[in-house]
């Protein structure tokens, strides 16, 4: 079930942590690509992770500002109105 706006359900976090761990690699494996290198220390992984926690944030505010229907910033259906999908 999808969550109403303004509310969060944890099928949205579950997919928000998806997201961060997806874009994670993805940024880990650019950065790696143009670097041509992987150097384990805080400097070069806090670019990653800032990347990551941005998208997985800006994941969960998208779901929030978005009604049942995944609309963005439209107010909730009425019960007795009809779907246009």
């Amino acid at each position: 079930m999808k969550s109403i706006i303004g509310l969060i359900n944890s099928n949205d976090l579950v997919k928000g942590a998806i997201v961060v761990i997806i874009t994670a690699i993805l940024t880990a494996i650019l950065k790696g690509l143009q670097t041509q290198t992987i150097q384990f220390t805080w400097l070069y992984f806090a670019p990653i992770v800032y990347s990551a926690l941005t998208a997985g944030i800006a994941y969960i505010l998208k779901n929030w500002l978005s009604n049942s229907e995944g609309k963005f910033l439209k107010a909730e259906p009425k019960p007795n109105e009809v779907s246009k999908v």
